[in-house]
């Protein structure tokens, strides 16, 4: 008997409680495609040592491959304060996660600076697929 899929997922999408506003962003598409599969959830954020709830944080001067190579910074809106070393961090852990298992796809939250895959690309979706993992955005 052939197993089902196994993916990592952003627990935000799952309902979990771990936005940086200390709530979920449950997403009906993401769970209707988990059906009948294995999943993962995980947070990079938190795995970066990051509390919920924390500040918002934005993207400047580039996106996450360019954080990646230090020409970039995720800065906390209110009081601007570098956050780019927790989010690599949080990066570095899911990426092993990911290495960890047979994984087929990661599921990731839209408009992220850790995970949008579309414009401007987060941090931790950058190291993803710059490692050959297939991303989706929900």
């Amino acid at each position: 008997m052939q197993q089902p899929p196994l993916y990592l997922v952003s627990a935000c999408l799952l309902g979990l409680t771990c936005r940086y506003d200390g709530l979920s962003k449950p997403s009906a598409t993401c769970l209707q495609v988990l059906k009948n599969s294995h999943w993962i959830p995980f947070c990079p954020e938190q795995l970066g040592g990051l509390p919920t709830p924390r500040p918002a944080a934005e993207l400047v001067n580039g996106d996450g491959h360019a954080v990646l190579k230090g020409q970039a910074q995720v800065l906390q809106r209110d009081d601007h304060q570098d956050a780019s070393d927790a989010f690599i961090r949080g990066a570095r852990q899911t990426l092993l996660l990911a290495q960890s298992q047979p994984v087929t796809a990661i599921f990731l939250k839209s408009r992220s600076p850790s995970c949008g895959v579309n414009g401007p690309m987060g941090v931790t979706a950058a190291l993803l697929s710059e490692h050959g993992f297939s991303l989706r955005e929900f």
